[in-house]
């Protein structure tokens, strides 16, 4: 694949459409080679190629793609495979799915790219909580610039309550009552298509970069 064509097609778009009607290992295995060449193929070439312009946001954070296989061990729903693809580009710190990180998602009416950290455990959950309330201006500042603001909202889960050990009329208080610190941009198929897109999506992580940096500050990991 040319550097200089799109790393996704509407061919991707397509496979997991038909996936989704076809959620079934007959399905998939007559089809395995469609997956390679349209969603497989593609997806660790925009690795590649992010992984050359990642270094210049931080160089601590590597790529990967998801696996399409679900894990339906404790799941309802046993469909076989998953109807998007995710790719991450995870902090060094480990095999931590909760480890800050980027995110695009791929997946026929909802595609996003996110960056943050998802669900972190207890002690690095606390930290940032913590971070937030001894550094309100900084916090602010991060969420309120123009790159940001216009870009990204938040997701996740909250608590209803705050926090043991942090003040109810704190003026951050929604956002340490935040179990999720994770910053949503939303975008569409013909973004990720276009041939520029791998411009775009290094543009925005760089936009979420002092979101990630207060993080693994936070977090006590390099940025």
């Amino acid at each position: 694949m040319s550097r200089e064509s799109p790393s996704f097609t509407p061919a991707l778009f397509a496979f997991l459409t038909e996936l989704r009607a076809n959620n079934d290992r007959e399905w998939f295995a007559a089809n395995k080679a469609r997956y390679v060449d349209e969603v497989q193929e593609p997806a660790l070439a925009f690795v590649e190629d992010v992984g050359h312009r990642m270094p210049q946001v931080s160089p601590y954070f590597g790529g990967k793609i998801f696996r399409i296989h679900r894990d339906v061990r404790f799941a309802k729903d046993k469909s076989p495979y998953k109807t998007h693809t995710g790719i991450q580009f995870r902090h060094e710190t480990g095999k931590n799915p909760h480890a800050p990180g980027f995110y695009l998602h791929l997946e026929p009416s909802n595609v996003f790219m996110g960056c943050g950290t998802w669900r972190p455990e207890g002690d690095t959950l606390r930290r940032i909580r913590e971070a937030i309330a001894r550094r309100p201006e900084q916090w602010r500042a991060i969420v309120a610039a123009p790159q940001f603001a216009e870009r990204f909202h938040f997701g996740g889960e909250s608590l209803k309550r705050p926090p043991a050990g942090f003040n109810a009329d704190h003026p951050l208080i929604d956002d340490i009552k935040r179990k999720d610190f994770i910053a949503i941009t939303n975008l569409d198929e013909q973004v990720v298509t276009a041939p520029d897109f791998l411009q775009t999506f290094d543009a925005l992580c760089r936009d979420g970069g002092p979101l990630m940096r207060f993080l693994c500050e936070a977090a006590g990991v390099a940025y």
